[in-house]
């Protein structure tokens, strides 16, 4: 792979610090494998409710996730193939 000078990686340094998080990234990486709803999430990892939405609010304002309407709820859902690359190379880390 040749280096590209022109890129800025800008985009892509902005999704490493969001990610950089423990929580947001377990976040991810569960999203990667199901759609869930706030409560699932919260309930799964055993964070308040209100914790869980503000990571949510962070990882949606960065295009990494997206979330569907289901009548109260809403389903979220990573929706950036860079993301979803990004934790398979580290699902597959020893």
């Amino acid at each position: 792979m040749a280096f590209d000078k022109t890129k800025g990686y800008n985009k892509e340094a902005e999704m490493l610090k969001v990610l950089g998080h423990p929580i947001r990234l377990k976040i991810v990486a569960g999203l990667c494998t199901q759609e869930c709803n706030v409560k699932h999430i919260w309930e799964c990892l055993g964070l308040p409710q209100a914790t869980v939405s503000q990571h949510l609010a962070l990882l949606k304002n960065k295009g990494i996730i997206e979330g569907t309407r289901d009548g109260v709820e809403v389903h979220y859902a990573v929706v950036s193939p860079f993301v979803r690359r990004l934790i398979e190379i580290l699902h597959d880390e020893p």
